[in-house]
């Protein structure tokens, strides 16, 4: 077993080497340098493809070019980046086209700043460009994860062919930690089915987004909302403590990691706290949540204004006909919520 002392950030190009990821294409912009500049180093001298392109505009349509001829590739990026990513990311999900984005969030609107933030959960999960697409996403909570994580993405991204978004925030991405590596690399998938390599195997495939008769582009689209159902085959989540809890904080990537020690701190004090973190964000958990939550009051942990609340809050009263009031402890703008804010609130809950 092999372990190194790493950042959240390095460790993504580690999975995406073990998952056998061909290309990097990308432009470097805070929190999430670290990404490209490990993928600067390592590509290049495993045998693998590395270009900083010119802005993210440009990283995302490499990205989508490589795919196209069937080469694993990923980009990463940060708020203002991802931002500009939408366009290509729906043509590649409406090209039905697998990549791995990876995504460090700051904070914003705007230019902002480049503390940690969790606000660009809605463009992650919901599919911030245009049309009726969307990508699967997942949510490390350490260093290991961002390594995990980002192998997960390849595979689920290849199983369901649309891009994957691995969504980590400014804290995960340049927290350093104990990193164990994986035991091998991972089987490199056959593409040669759907991809446009210049072969006489693959002369028949055709990449397009586009279907000029409506009733086609209907149909289109219709075929991939069954696709995004299947998505719920490879949901994750992880419970902590939630077996006897009275009160279930719930949160993702760093917010977990807030979550759970303020549940032991709660249970300290004689209120039996739990934490439910959802690993995949799309698909969403929901009926472990709502298992989680049946009877229990619960709390919600986030640097938002709360849009995985208030995700959790439809997913529930949608597929768990589960109605919920789950109040909100938050910090936005970069400034982290603190162990005490969690506490304080979970008590204001607990009526006590």
């Amino acid at each position: 077993m092999t372990t190194k002392f790493i950042k959240g950030n390095e460790a993504v190009i580690i999975g995406a080497l073990y998952a056998g990821c061909d290309a990097y294409f990308g432009y470097p912009i805070t929190p999430a340098s670290e990404i490209a500049h490990a993928a600067a180093k390592w590509f290049p001298s495993c045998g693998r493809e590395f270009l900083q392109a010119e802005c993210e505009t440009a990283s995302i349509n490499m990205v989508y070019g490589a795919a196209s001829a069937g080469a694993l590739a990923m980009t990463a990026t940060s708020g203002p980046g991802f931002s500009l990513m939408q366009e290509g990311l729906s043509y590649m999900a409406g090209a039905g086209l697998p990549a791995v984005v990876v995504t460090v969030m700051r904070a914003g609107p705007g230019l902002g700043n480049v503390y940690p933030e969790q606000a660009d959960y809605n463009q992650a999960v919901k599919g911030g460009g245009h049309g009726s697409y969307q990508c699967l996403c997942l949510a490390p909570a350490n260093a290991q994860e961002m390594c995990d994580l980002t192998i997960e993405a390849f595979r689920l991204s290849v199983k369901h062919r649309t891009p994957a978004v691995v969504l980590a925030d400014g804290l995960i991405g340049q927290m350093m930690e104990t990193l164990t590596l994986p035991e091998k690399m991972c089987e490199r998938p056959d593409t040669t089915s759907w991809s446009v390599q210049g072969t006489a195997k693959t002369r028949p495939n055709l990449i397009t987004s586009i279907y000029l008769d409506a009733p086609t582009q209907e149909k289109f689209n219709i075929d991939l909302q069954r696709k995004y159902a299947t998505y719920t085959e490879d949901v994750r989540s992880e419970s902590y403590l939630t077996d006897d809890a009275e009160i279930v904080l719930i949160g993702y990537g760093i917010s977990s990691r807030i979550a759970r020690t303020a549940a032991e701190q709660l249970r300290k004090e004689g209120i039996r706290a739990g934490v439910f973190r959802p690993i995949t964000l799309n698909p969403f958990p929901t009926a472990t949540l709502a298992a989680v939550l049946d009877g229990r009051k619960a709390l919600a942990v986030e640097l938002s204004a709360g849009q995985f609340r208030d995700d959790a809050l439809m997913h529930l009263a949608r597929d768990a006909k589960q109605y919920h009031d789950i109040p909100l402890c938050h910090r936005m703008g970069g400034v982290v919520v603190t162990v005490d804010e969690v506490v304080a609130a979970a008590k204001k809950v607990m009526g006590r």
